[in-house]
């Protein structure tokens, strides 16, 4: 029976796909084979020598030690996607209030009602216009990144009469597909500055994009451009932000991602980490990561791992090698002339890389031994050996 540890709250709806004949899950177990987490940090946990798999119910891996994962052989599960409706919505919402000060002017008209015998009606209509501001309709929002959730933003801003600029090196065909045909793809981040009334992040925090927001790029925009990041923090430089606010370069900033250098800054608007913050998507993050790790640890089949590729295969034997290694020449070779040896037929296989790491799978048509998967496991630069059986 494989062992999953539960950190964090997972939602219900998730832990119910779990096969409770061949999986026992909770927070108190150790020698695990898999985790099923959400923010609790792993960067210090003590991986068991048994862990085979973490799946993160939510996009973002910041949590993770990626790298010492590759380096076990673990693989880790991320869930595109799951969360996508709830921060379309978001986005939505934030950039209508960095267009009008809804939130300012609510919290004027509660201080209206706090004062002895005011006329509170009477100091709306004279007190009002502090808080207007221009509508969405036939301005032009910037959408940089067009993955699951940018390419949902991209589509519902024309609903809302937006023109529509949209930014991705990687868009994938599939996402080209559902993107509407009016939404303007352009090849360089230049034009969408230079067009973007509004601006969207929807972009990984990596070391390529990490403060890719700054002076240089934000001298490249409209001046009083909205900006809105429900992505990652770390995406926009905080001193840099606070100095296009302070000139009006920056007319307002829309953040997930408070922190106390950002969070009282005047024209800031600081929400606490609300973007996958709604039950549909609780349930959805936690369905998707259960349904991967079970596939994974079942059938060897990887689906939205962000360190191996997305590999997966029919059963067509009687037992299955699922084999990480690094990506080097000659590793098929070597694998193939150890189930040679051994007169092992192989029935059907896969193998593909990505980056450092490269996967694969073997579906043989005898029961494998101890000894071959030891003499596998021999082979250098094979990283991990699981043998399962049909």
């Amino acid at each position: 029976m494989y062992r999953i540890k539960i950190l964090n709250n997972i939602s219900p709806a998730g832990l119910a796909r779990l096969d409770h004949t061949r999986f026992q899950a909770g927070d108190g177990l150790d020698q695990e084979d898999g985790i099923l987490v959400r923010s609790a940090d792993l960067h210090n946990y003590p991986f068991p020598d048994t862990l085979q798999a973490v799946a993160r119910a939510g996009a973002g891996t910041n949590n993770i030690p990626i790298d010492r994962c590759s380096q076990r052989g673990i693989v880790v599960f991320n869930t595109p996607g799951a969360n996508a409706n709830a921060v379309k919505e978001l986005v939505i919402a934030a950039m209508l209030i960095a267009s009008r000060d809804v939130l300012g002017g609510a919290g004027w008209v509660r201080e209206q009602a706090r004062i002895p015998q005011s006329d509170v009606a009477a100091a709306v209509e004279q007190g009002k216009s502090a808080f207007s501001g221009p509508e969405l309709s036939r301005k032009t929002l910037g959408v940089i990144g067009l993955g699951a959730i940018g390419e949902l933003v991209a589509n519902v801003a024309l609903e809302l009469g937006m023109d529509v600029y949209g930014y991705d090196p990687y868009l994938s065909v599939d996402t080209a597909l559902r993107l509407d045909r009016h939404v303007h793809v352009v090849h360089t981040l230049d034009e969408l500055y230079r067009a973007a009334d509004y601006i969207t992040l929807h972009i990984p925090c990596t070391p390529d994009t990490q403060g890719i927001i700054n002076a240089r790029s934000m001298g490249k925009m409209k001046d009083q451009v909205r900006i809105l990041n429900l992505a990652r923090g770390e995406l926009v430089n905080d001193g840099d932000m606070i100095s296009a606010l302070e000139s009006g370069q920056v007319a307002r900033y829309v953040t997930d991602f408070p922190n106390q250098r950002i969070a009282g800054v005047r024209n800031v608007i600081a929400l606490p980490h609300l973007g996958a913050s709604t039950p549909e998507s609780e349930e959805n993050c936690a369905i998707m990561a259960v349904r991967q790790l079970q596939d994974y640890l079942l059938n060897g089949n990887i689906r939205n791992a962000v360190n191996l590729p997305d590999v997966a295969l029919e059963w067509s034997g009687l037992s299955r090698l699922c084999m990480i290694h690094k990506n080097v020449p000659a590793m098929l070779t070597q694998i193939m002339g150890v189930l040679s040896r051994d007169n092992i037929n192989v029935e059907n296989m896969t193998n593909k890389s990505k980056g450092d790491y490269a996967y694969s799978m073997v579906d043989v048509n005898t029961r494998v031994t101890g000894q071959v998967a030891a003499d596998l496991r021999a082979i250098p630069n094979m990283i991990r050996v699981r043998v399962l059986h049909h």
